[in-house]
């Protein structure tokens, strides 16, 4: 029996290895087949990932809620407090929307529309600008009349009629084709992503009701398939995994949100222009760590410079304030020490993030990298008391390395 088994873990490995080497060359030399249908796969499930993180999301707050009513009731309100509190949480969160929509909503079409009617003037200023540049800079003149002249005759006097036509039949028009589908293309995938989150508030509602058995079933699951110490070492990093993507992103969006209110009231009250447009910029860029505030205050001072450049000026002197703000006081307050990286790391995770999947990416780059600087630690701290080392960084500072001959020398003369 120990033999058959023997051939079996053999066996096994050997197809994980030709596996993975496939996956490897599908990957590099070919066209990623493998990516196109996990790409499908995560598409169809969408829903349940959709479902799954509003779950994530809204769990503390139906913990808090049945605290309370089985505080308030004993344990004899059990068999209702989790539905009762799964229901007084969406109505916390339909009010907070709504709330939101009323006071906002109104003000940022506003905002819109003022924008869209002052479109002229800011592009009449835009154009004061650009001539008093080159009225300044006579040099700078030249060289955009030289680029100008050159674009003019290779458009229009080196081709003839037949070639300009063909151009826009070959060029232009696939171009505007392509736009066309991509604004379609758009409202479609708008359609299905609101078709996707409804399904995810339903799938939501049974994951917040049985939210404990689903968690026993896949700890269960865990000590099915590996042996009971992978098991609880697999168990334990999902439990540190938890920690720090429910400190961070939970905190990340409720600290934006804070952010995002306070800009909008301090904007009104200094009489910025587009006050609601550039508080929703602010607030959501705020997402982003490090960058995200200089993401969303460069456009926000560019659009408030168009109307008015004194308080444009006035703009940037508050962003900095808010900033300082925010990453001084609001945001230890929420954030606390939930990712446990330095800055470097926080900056490398953004920008390979951000690389790799865009602004979500950029979000999420952060709390996965600490992640797996908690599991190279955990792992490290593992391997060295094993090996009788020191495990705090401090100690490798002065550490001198002990090479094998002078260690078998060591031993030879205790001998």
């Amino acid at each position: 029996m120990k033999k058959d088994n023997h051939y079996f873990a053999w066996g096994l490995t050997a197809v994980c290895v030709v596996c993975a080497i496939m996956l490897i060359y599908d990957l590099i030399f070919r066209d990623s087949i493998v990516m196109i249908y996990t790409g499908k796969l995560l598409s169809i499930l969408a829903p349940i990932l959709y479902g799954c993180a509003i779950a994530y999301l809204l769990a503390p707050v139906v913990n808090w809620f049945e605290r309370v009513v089985l505080r308030q009731r004993g344990e004899a309100a059990a068999k209702w407090a989790r539905p009762v509190s799964i229901v007084l949480t969406w109505a916390v969160v339909a009010a907070l929307f709504y709330a939101l929509l009323r006071i906002l909503l109104p003000e940022l079409y506003k905002s819109v529309m003022l924008l869209a009617g002052n479109l002229t003037t800011y592009y009449n200023t835009i154009e004061g600008w650009v001539l008093r540049l080159l009225e300044d800079n006579p040099s700078l003149a030249r060289q955009a009349e030289d680029i100008f002249s050159e674009y003019y005759k290779d458009i229009f006097l080196n081709q003839n009629f037949d070639e300009a036509l063909a151009w826009v039949k070959n060029n232009l028009m696939p171009q505007l084709q392509a736009a066309m589908q991509a604004v379609s293309g758009g409202v479609v995938g708008l359609l299905v992503f609101f078709k996707n989150l409804l399904v995810g508030v339903m799938i939501s509602l049974y994951l917040l009701a049985s939210k404990e058995g689903f968690a026993a079933s896949g700890c269960r699951l865990c000590y099915t398939l590996l042996p009971e110490d992978w098991a609880a070492w697999f168990i334990r990093g999902i439990k540190a995994t938890d920690r720090i993507f429910s400190g961070f992103v939970r905190g990340k969006l409720l600290d934006s949100l804070i952010i995002g209110i306070i800009c909008f009231i301090c904007s009104s009250i200094l009489d910025f222009p587009y006050a609601p447009l550039v508080s929703v910029v602010v607030g959501v860029t705020n997402i982003i760590p490090f960058f995200g505030p200089f993401l969303g205050a460069i456009p926000s001072a560019f659009l408030i410079l168009l109307a008015s450049p004194i308080k444009c000026l006035y703009f940037i002197i508050f962003i900095l304030a808010l900033q300082q703000f925010d990453g001084n006081i609001l945001g230890p307050k929420i954030l606390g020490n939930s990712t446990g990286i330095s800055g470097f790391w926080v900056i490398v995770a953004i920008l390979v993030g951000g690389g790799l999947w865009g602004v979500v990416g950029m979000f999420l780059g952060v709390p996965i990298c600490a992640c797996l600087y908690a599991g190279v630690r955990a792992f490290s701290a593992f391997r060295l008391k094993k090996k009788g080392l020191p495990v705090s960084v401090s100690s490798y500072a002065t550490h001198q390395p002990v090479w094998p001959e002078d260690r078998q020398k060591t031993e030879k003369e205790e001998e």
